[in-house]
């Protein structure tokens, strides 16, 4: 069994992870996850050919990320003899207007972290935690940071400015971007596919139960639809996106709400769910026949495409449309809903191809934009950071 990088990918009551071993193509040999750290947790692992390998359920006390980090090892040293972990890569997700780039974790960089906590109060915490554990308990295993906002450091100062007073943007309040390595990932592997869209003017949109787009101008980020928090932006499974600010004054004013009670309708309450008022699911959607349903699925394509406008002007024209993550990848109405307002900009979708699955090009060979269905792999681009940063 070869050496292996171990990515992990810590939420507020879960731990995603992901063995890839180490060598050219980062095959990966096992991911999992373990969910529900806080209640009636569970743990589930699967091979690289998606067979369920590794199930387990808490009976008593819920494990905590602790817990959970703790069983992951002890499963891996059991379940996959032989292998070795060499080194760990986190996904965090601020990195700051400091790091554009992943970096190896020490006690400075933690403490650094731990102080933009309040940038991202709902995610840094949680991200930190078995970064914490692992170097209290396995100071030898090195460890790296890679950041969600680090690809979107190339932005120009204008697209990551806010009309705000300056001693208030002094404090770090700027638009930072997320899903950075998401469009990390596309834009590495779009030379491969497309040079005319690697080279050129390419919207990458991340839909997901979070959603967002990215304008790339030669493979580097000059513009996002998130902005200071993952809750701007494109409408999503349970999120706002973009609000008028006045929405949030008019919610403590008329209704009284504090900021827990805001933070849960802008981040939990909204967005496909809220607009439907029946799932943040897109699949029950799509197949359901109530009129708030498909009013919802309207509402999210609309927004994408308008979003679409603002970052076609921000790279002055457009060469490719890239479409990626969870509805991005398998929603075939979604990107037709998408991309047939678009046709004014040359955008030719192929029904046939639209249909499909996996990698390819959706669009007509006539088509002036060509648009492409991408899979994502952000755990395969930090096990590729980690890769290069310490010359494993």
């Amino acid at each position: 069994m070869p050496d292996a990088i171990l990515v992990l990918n810590a939420g507020s009551s879960s731990l995603k992870f992901t063995a890839f071993a180490l060598g050219e193509d980062l095959s990966p040999i096992v991911s999992g996850l373990a969910e529900e750290l806080s209640g009636t947790a569970r743990f589930r692992a699967k091979n690289a050919a998606g067979e369920v390998v590794g199930e387990h359920a808490w009976s008593d006390d819920p494990p905590g990320h602790d817990g959970a980090l703790a069983f992951l090892f002890a499963w891996l040293r059991e379940h996959v003899p032989g292998m070795t972990v060499r080194a760990v890569g986190h996904r965090v997700v601020h990195g700051g207007a400091t790091y554009a780039a992943p970096v190896r974790i020490d006690a400075d960089l933690i403490a650094a972290l731990e102080a933009l906590v309040p940038l991202a109060p709902l995610h840094q915490p949680h991200n930190l935690l078995p970064i914490r554990l692992l170097a209290e308990k396995r100071p030898d295993l090195p460890q790296v940071a890679c950041f969600d906002t680090a690809f979107h450091r190339t932005a120009p100062d204008l697209a990551q400015a806010f009309a705000l007073p300056a001693e208030i943007t002094a404090r770090g309040v700027r638009r930072y971007g997320f899903h950075g390595l998401s469009y990390e990932y596309i834009a590495r592997t779009l030379p491969q596919l497309d040079p005319r869209a690697a080279a050129g003017r390419t919207i990458v949109l991340h839909l997901g139960n979070g959603a967002s787009a990215c304008a790339l101008l030669g493979g580097r980020s000059i513009a996002s639809t998130m902005g200071f928090t993952a809750v701007d932006g494109l409408m999503m499974g349970t999120r706002t996106g973009a609000l008028d600010p006045g929405v949030v004054l008019y919610l403590m004013d008329e209704l009284g709400m504090d900021a827990r009670a805001i933070e849960d309708v802008l981040y939990r309450r909204s967005g496909l769910l809220g607009v439907s008022g029946l799932s943040s699911d897109m699949r029950v959607l799509l197949a359901s026949e109530d009129p708030a349903a498909r009013f919802a699925v309207e509402l999210f394509c609309y927004r994408i495409v308008r979003e679409v406008g603002s970052l076609v002007a921000a790279l002055e024209g457009l060469d490719a449309l890239v479409f990626t993550a969870g509805i991005g990848e398998n929603a075939a109405p979604i990107r037709a809903k998408v991309c047939a307002p678009l046709a004014w900009l040359g955008v030719a979708l192929d029904e046939a191809a639209n249909e499909g699955r996996g990698l390819r090009r959706i669009s007509t060979e006539a088509s002036r934009v060509a648009v492409w269905v991408v899979p994502t792999d952000e755990e395969r681009m930090i096990a590729r950071h980690v890769r290069e940063l310490l010359s494993l």
